[in-house]
């Protein structure tokens, strides 16, 4: 049976809010200034389909941006040019207060963004991006956990040794049964709406850029989202979400980042145990069986091969650092080294 899970409409949700979101972004700007940011905010959320987190930092982004620049300039409205000494000051500031290179160039992205859009539409000059080159940054690996660790998770009694009902626990571990059984982001997960119930052996999963892409769905899986929705106390229509809060409204990724962290401790797992990092782990757990790249690709939904291929790194390093522990030779050779005067 193939289920579809279709992302909600953006500017259906209250969450979007585009005109009151344009207002917080430069409360003291003039109305037009708001109307631009608004357009701008319904371009990433509903034309590049941004995903709701993406939606937030760029949103986040653009208001830091927007609050320096009326402090720098000393005008409450945004500036007919923008200068390269703008950004390069902005940047100088952000890195005075402690802000890291990777985050940095990752709040870049986001300026970038509203101004490139700025400038195509006419609104402002804003060539001066043109100018500005941040370093290149090294390539971080994914940070899997083990199959021990990622099978505990998935086993409710260990996930949650608290008073919390148990309904909730069920929940928790058909979210993370999702992450890691079928490889999915949170925010797909979440997304789901229970009219793919009764859940069959194929998913249909709309991901970033509202792509679609079909997954197998392990019995596993099945069985702890059967578990779930057999014990939810709320009504899970076909047009309702999936996987519900408390008060029974759908499940935001805060809520589970605090179940993954509650997990942490419960099961003393390490630090990069994180929901993301269950994306990561099924990827990699799949590779080091024998898995085809491209066939992990496509079940990753990354639009491009070199995505997916930093999980071969990970395998390689995995098997140097076997061979340097096991292999005879590479002991002696390490033996050599340490005892080197040199």
């Amino acid at each position: 049976m193939k289920a579809s899970a279709k992302t909600p409409p953006i500017d259906s949700s209250p969450y979007f809010d585009f005109d009151e979101r344009a207002r917080a972004l430069a409360p003291t700007a003039k109305k037009s200034s708001h109307k631009d940011l608004a357009a701008w905010l319904r371009y990433i959320a509903i034309e590049q389909r941004l995903a709701p987190g993406s939606v937030q930092k760029y949103q986040g982004d653009a208001r830091d941006f927007l609050a320096f620049l009326q402090d720098h300039r000393g005008s409450p409205d945004l500036p007919k040019k923008i200068l390269v000494s703008d950004i390069r000051a902005f940047i100088a500031q952000r890195r005075y207060n402690g802000l890291g290179a990777r985050t940095l160039a990752r709040s870049m992205s986001g300026i970038r963004s509203l101004l490139g859009w700025l400038h195509r539409q006419d609104r402002i000059d804003a060539s001066a991006l043109d100018a500005i080159r941040m370093p290149k940054l090294p390539r971080l690996l994914p940070k899997p956990i083990d199959k021990e660790d990622a099978r505990a998770l998935l086993e409710k009694s260990d996930i949650d040794n608290s008073t919390r009902e148990d309904w909730c626990a069920a929940r928790d571990v058909a979210v993370f049964a999702m992450l890691y059984g079928c490889g999915l982001r949170t925010f797909e997960a979440l997304s789901l709406n229970a009219d793919i119930l009764p859940l069959g052996e194929r998913l249909t999963v709309t991901g970033k850029g509202d792509k679609e892409r079909i997954v197998p769905v392990l019995p596993a899986v099945r069985e702890s989202l059967k578990q779930y929705v057999a014990i939810c106390p709320f009504a899970l229509n076909p047009e309702s979400p999936l996987f519900l809060g408390k008060r029974g409204r759908r499940l935001g990724t805060r809520a589970v980042r605090a179940s993954m962290a509650r997990a942490r401790e419960n099961l003393r797992l390490p630090p990069q145990a994180t929901p993301h990092a269950l994306r990561h782990s099924f990827a990699t757990h799949l590779l080091n069986a024998g898995g085809d790249l491209r066939t992990i690709q496509e079940l990753l939904g990354h639009a491009s091969l070199s995505s997916t291929q930093v999980y071969t790194e990970l395998e390689t390093n995995s098997l140097l650092r076997v061979y340097e522990e096991s292999h005879p030779r590479a002991r002696a050779a390490n033996k050599t080294r340490k005892d080197s005067p040199c």
